[in-house]
């Protein structure tokens, strides 16, 4: 697969620059984030974002900064903002280059002055670097740099007001500001000692944030700017800005940070170097010993559900346990620190505590069965308990072994609210929630039999023959050839939906492989997709394809249509449980179709979701955890795989019901 690589010619082209946006994070929960040219069209882009506290809220700081290249006396602004509608000044106009690695580098022409830009964040602290390096000039050369502070939850929007202070306070080699009480000092510096900074406190108004207007969003917003440094630059002479909460000591400090930073960058060369890049900021370490999973830049915090879907792909493809198990121990102390195990309160989604296990079957190869069990085996049984018994009536374990899901609020990952009302409720017997109880009741028996735990063993062995029983009677619909997508007292639901696709990629299957390979048929002839699986068949009234930027537009069609990449994920490891290295080819295509993806939208990474129909629009966050962690395992499996037979039994099956001869999981059944 091909590494990054960015039209030239296009940069200047504002409807590709524009909707291709860069994110940097420092692995603490802060981040840069604007597109390839340094136009913010989110409120949540700002060259500085980063928690201010202990909670999960994190605050646009610096907003922007503004170059502007004085030579003779005139001027030239580098910048790029939009002001309703209009875009001023169109500092784009000069860009000729754009690198993203080491680090995002883009290079201006302005007459015979050619300046390069590098912006490098910096690792477990809250600071931006940006070099600048003037390649070449042909006269004295003046460079100016103008700080946009905004100083506000990166959810809201600034406005300009009496109480923001807008000076400047010196400090060695540049200025602190803090525009509000409760915030922390900005510092600004640079490695230059004969820089000067001009006090001119302003407010700019309305800048114009069109993917917020585009989303129905309020989109306007009042940046302060406390004045200017600047500064002579010279022909090849290099000038590190620094913005941070901590001051820096001196210019050699400055560049030696930088420098240090610099040479820990990996080098995104390829499509599985960018993933694994992207996997990492995900991944981050707070204050008090807490490890957490970003479910997705730019708006998302952590969430346990996608916490434990992504946390092997993020993490264990790389072989990084460490993260893995960190983050774990920190759910772990989440569980008892709450009430969720006592069963008096609700989890986010009733099936969110289940994937815990998922998560523990893949570390279990990295520690051993014995590690996993004395680390985990108490918390593995405490939730099993709590489902058994119930959070209360309304997620519990019936006497068929089922686990009921019914609650005024939605209890799926698919319970999205439109106007007020759940889009899909579900209630009842949702699919993907059986499959995780029982993959998460055979798991820990067969770990517990073998670590010698009889009491267990002997209270829940009777259990999964009953789950698995109730299960093939109220769900398999053997017209049809696949499982409801929920049951409940008056509904057997049969909308073809990606659930499914969790029915069959856990490592215990509630249905045997005949009833698996028509599963997988269905999921192959209605929902899969080059970018994911569907949430709902095209065939159905309410499928929604290709749709507009609003939110309301987006949420309809999140659940009701748009693809994802987990159940992609479930999928494959699904068609390689049925036929191991003979699905290592298409398994290689599937891939290979999200290499052009990484240079569509977030440089380097994959969004949450796609439209369901082609051109298949990557929609929701930019870069999001399970969408990462899903093609990073896909990638993973392919390489287990290459070197893995099938198993006979099953290779039988799958060529018995191929649909042409080579690089077919499954195809049509012979039943009628």
């Amino acid at each position: 697969m091909s590494g990054l690589t960015f039209d030239k010619r296009e940069l200047g082209n504002l409807e590709y620059s524009l909707d291709r946006e860069m994110l940097a994070t420092d692995r603490r929960g802060g981040y840069m984030s604007t597109t390839i040219v340094c136009c913010n069209t989110r409120k949540y882009h700002g060259l500085m974002v980063a928690p201010i506290d202990q909670s999960d809220r994190t605050f646009v700081l610096l907003s922007s900064l503004d170059e502007t290249i004085v030579q003779h006396d005139q001027s030239f602004n580098l910048a790029l903002h939009r002001f309703e509608g209009v875009y001023e000044p169109r500092g784009h106009k000069y860009i000729t280059d754009f690198e993203y690695t080491p680090t995002p580098t883009i290079t201006y022409r302005v007459g015979g002055v050619i300046l390069k830009k590098e912006l490098l964040w910096i690792h477990k602290r809250t600071q931006l670097m940006i070099r600048y390096t003037l390649v070449d000039a042909h006269s004295e050369t003046t460079l100016r740099l103008r700080p946009l502070l905004a100083f506000r939850d990166k959810h809201a929007l600034s406005k300009a007001n009496m109480e923001a202070d807008g000076r400047a306070y010196p400090i060695p080699y540049g200025v602190k500001c803090r525009l509000y009480e409760g915030f922390p000092w900005l510092h600004m510096q640079l490695d230059k000692e004969d820089a000067e900074f001009v006090a001119a406190p302003d407010w700019y108004y309305n800048f114009e944030y069109r993917k917020e207007l585009a989303r129905g969003y309020e989109g306007h917003e009042d940046l302060l700017t406390t004045g200017y440094f600047e500064f002579k630059i010279k022909k090849g002479e290099s000038v590190i800005f620094s913005a941070a909460t901590d001051m820096m000591a001196s210019p050699e400090t400055i560049s030696a940070v930088y420098e240090a930073s610099l040479a820990r960058r990996t080098h995104k060369v390829d499509f599985l170097s960018c993933l694994r890049h992207s996997a990492r900021q995900f991944v981050i370490r707070r204050p008090e010993n807490r490890t957490e999973v970003i479910a997705g830049y730019p708006w998302f915090g952590p969430f346990m559900e996608d916490t434990f879907m992504a946390l092997p792909g993020l993490t264990l493809t790389q072989g990084h346990k460490e993260d893995c198990i960190d983050a774990l121990d920190t759910a772990v102390r989440d569980f008892y620190d709450s009430d969720l195990l006592e069963g008096r309160m609700l989890p986010p989604t009733a099936d969110a505590p289940l994937w815990f296990f998922y998560t523990l079957q893949q570390l279990e190869a990295h520690i051993g069965r014995k590690a996993l069990w004395e680390r985990y085996g108490k918390v593995m049984k405490d939730i099993l308990e709590v489902y058994r018994r119930g959070f209360s009536t309304e997620v519990c374990m019936h006497d068929n072994g089922l686990i009921w899901a019914s609650a005024e609020r939605p209890l799926t990952w698919m319970g999205t609210i439109v106007d007020g009302v759940p889009l899909t409720p579900r209630r009842g017997y949702p699919v993907e929630l059986q499959a995780l109880w029982y993959n998460a009741v055979e798991y820990t028996l067969a770990v517990a039999k073998k670590e010698g735990d009889k009491e267990f063993v002997a209270a829940w062995k009777d259990l999964p023959k009953r789950i698995k029983s109730a299960f093939n009677e109220k769900f398999w619909l053997e017209e049809e050839g696949y499982v409801a997508d929920y049951v409940n007292y008056d509904e057997v639901n049969k909308y073809i939906r990606a659930n499914m696709a969790v029915v069959c990629g856990l490592d215990y299957k509630l249905v045997d492989d005949d009833r698996l390979v028509r599963i997988l048929m269905t999921i192959r002839e209605h929902l899969l997709t080059p970018r994911g699986i569907r949430t709902l068949s095209p065939r159905n009234l309410l499928y929604k394809s290709n749709y507009n930027e609003d939110q309301r537009s987006q949420d309809l069609a999140s659940r009701n249509g748009s693809a994802w990449i987990w159940p992609l994920a479930l999928y494959v490891k699904a068609c390689f449980d049925l036929s191991g290295d003979k699905f290592v080819d298409e398994a290689r295509s599937i891939l290979d179709a999200f290499d052009d993806e990484l240079q569509t939208k977030c440089v380097g990474s994959l969004s949450e979701r796609f439209e369901g129909d082609p051109p298949h629009n990557p929609r929701g966050s930019v870069s999001h955890a399970t969408s990462v962690a899903g093609v990073l395992y896909i990638a993973e499996l392919i390489e287990r795989y290459a070197k893995k037979p099938a198993r006979k039994t099953a290779t039988k099956r799958a060529a018995a019901t191929e649909e042409k001869p080579k690089r077919k999981c499954v195809r049509k059944s012979t039943k009628k």
